[in-house]
């Protein structure tokens, strides 16, 4: 995941097919634990619990220490990890901005596919 200096993260994680919702759910940055206390301010956590349990890691201001590989490890399902890759003013082919890919014409996108998946090409 590629983000802009300065910007907002907001990295997901959700967990379905769980018998109950996750006790707790860990976040780590380059595995260790985040403090949602620490100097740098600016990073919360918000989790919604029940047949689907959604975790939002919220880092405002985002900075180049910030790059690095997350986990999100609920304590009753595996755990699932991203790179985030914090830029500088570069311009990659996905750039990503707040946690969701931009799509220049996603109405056009969808149409293409479900042509090709008509036409089975």
């Amino acid at each position: 995941m590629f983000i802009n200096k300065g910007s907002t993260m907001n990295l997901t994680c959700i967990v379905h097919h769980s018998p109950e919702p996750p006790p707790a759910i860990y976040w780590t940055h380059n595995e260790e634990e985040i403090n949602y206390d620490s100097p740098r301010g600016g990073v919360s956590v918000i989790t919604e619990k029940g047949d689907v349990t959604t975790s939002y890691l919220l880092i405002q201001r985002a900075k180049e220490p910030d790059s690095g590989k997350y986990t999100c490890n609920p304590s009753n399902a595996n755990p699932e990890t991203v790179v985030v890759h914090v830029l500088n003013g570069e311009h990659p082919a996905a750039m990503q901005h707040g946690g969701q890919l931009r799509l220049e014409y996603p109405f056009f996108v969808v149409l293409f596919s479900l042509l090709v998946a008509l036409l089975g090409l």
